[in-house]
C-alpha cells in the first residue's frame, strides 16, 4: 500500500473541511465569486459549445446506424435525448474543462504559491481558503449543472439538425418522440453528475495548486497532476453516481 497516497487523501479531506469552514463569509467574497463563476461558466461556452456540437453529430451518426440494423428510426430521438443528458453531456464537458478549468485553477493558485503571493496573503491575515479556494469550488458547484444544459441543448439540437438533412425527419417527429419517452430522471440525473464533477475540478485545481513547491517546475507538476486526477476521478464517479442514482430511482 502506497502511505503517500493514503496521506494525500487525508490531506484532501483536512484541505475540504478548512474551505467550508470559510462557507459562512462567502457573501464577503461575492466580486470574486462572480469573477470565477464567469471564468468558468460564461468563458467556457464557446468551447463547450463546438465540443457538444460535434458530440451530437457524431451521436446521430451512430444513432442512425444502430436504428438501422432493428428498423427502429423513429427511436433515433428517444436514444440521442436519453444517452446526451444522462451520460454524454455531463461526462464530456467535465473532461474538456477540466484541460481548461481545472489546469487553469492549478497553475493560476500554483504561481502564487511559489512568488509567495499565497504567504503575503496570511501575512495580512486574509484567508487562502476563503479569498481564493472557496470561491472557485463554489462556483464550480453552480457553473458546472447550468453548462451541462447548455451542452444538452446544443448537442440535441445539432443531431436533430444532422437527422433532419441525411433523412428529413421534422422537427416536431423528432421531439415528439423524445418528449414522450422523457423522463425527469434522465436530466436529473446529468445535472447531479455535472455537479459532482464540477466540485472534483476545482477542488483538485485549488488543492494541487494550494501545494506547489518547486517554482515553474512544479506548477508543470501540479497542473498534470491536476489534469490526470480529476479524469480519472470524472470516470470513477461517473460509474458510482449512475449506481447509486440508478439503484435509487429504478
Amino acid at each position: 500500500m502506497n502511505f503517500s497516497f493514503i496521506a494525500g487523501i487525508g490531506e484532501y479531506t483536512m484541505f475540504l473541511g478548512r474551505v467550508f469552514s470559510k462557507l459562512p463569509k462567502i457573501h464577503k467574497r461575492r466580486q470574486e465569486f462572480v469573477l470565477q463563476f464567469k471564468r468558468i461558466g460564461y468563458d467556457s461556452l464557446f468551447l463547450l459549445a463546438l465540443t457538444s456540437a460535434f458530440t451530437g453529430l457524431v451521436t446521430a451518426l451512430q444513432a442512425v446506424y444502430q436504428a438501422s440494423q432493428f428498423s427502429r428510426a423513429d427511436l433515433v430521438g428517444v436514444m440521442i435525448g436519453k444517452s446526451t443528458m444522462i451520460e454524454l453531456a455531463p461526462v464530456l464537458t467535465a473532461l474538456v474543462l477540466t484541460g481548461r478549468v481545472g489546469a487553469s485553477i492549478a497553475a493560476e493558485i500554483g504561481t502564487m504559491r511559489v512568488s509567495e503571493q499565497l504567504d503575503a496573503l496570511q501575512s495580512m491575515s486574509i484567508s487562502p481558503e476563503e479569498f481564493l479556494y472557496m470561491p472557485r469550488i463554489l462556483a464550480g458547484l453552480i457553473a458546472f449543472p447550468l453548462i451541462t444544459v447548455f451542452a444538452d441543448v446544443v448537442g440535441i439540437g445539432c443531431a436533430w439538425y444532422f437527422f433532419w438533412l441525411r433523412h428529413g425527419v421534422q422537427f416536431n417527429i423528432f421531439f415528439n418522440n423524445m418528449r414522450a419517452s422523457f423522463e425527469p430522471f434522465d436530466l436529473f440525473s446529468g445535472l447531479i453528475k455535472s455537479f459532482v464533477f464540477g466540485f472534483i475540478i476545482t477542488s483538485m485545481g485549488c488543492f494541487f495548486g494550494s501545494r506547489t513547491t518547486g517554482g515553474a517546475e512544479g506548477v508543470g507538476r501540479s497542473t498534470t497532476l491536476t489534469v490526470v486526477y480529476c479524469a480519472v476521478l470524472i470516470l470513477v464517479m461517473d460509474f458510482f453516481v449512475a449506481w447509486i442514482l440508478l439503484g435509487s430511482f429504478h
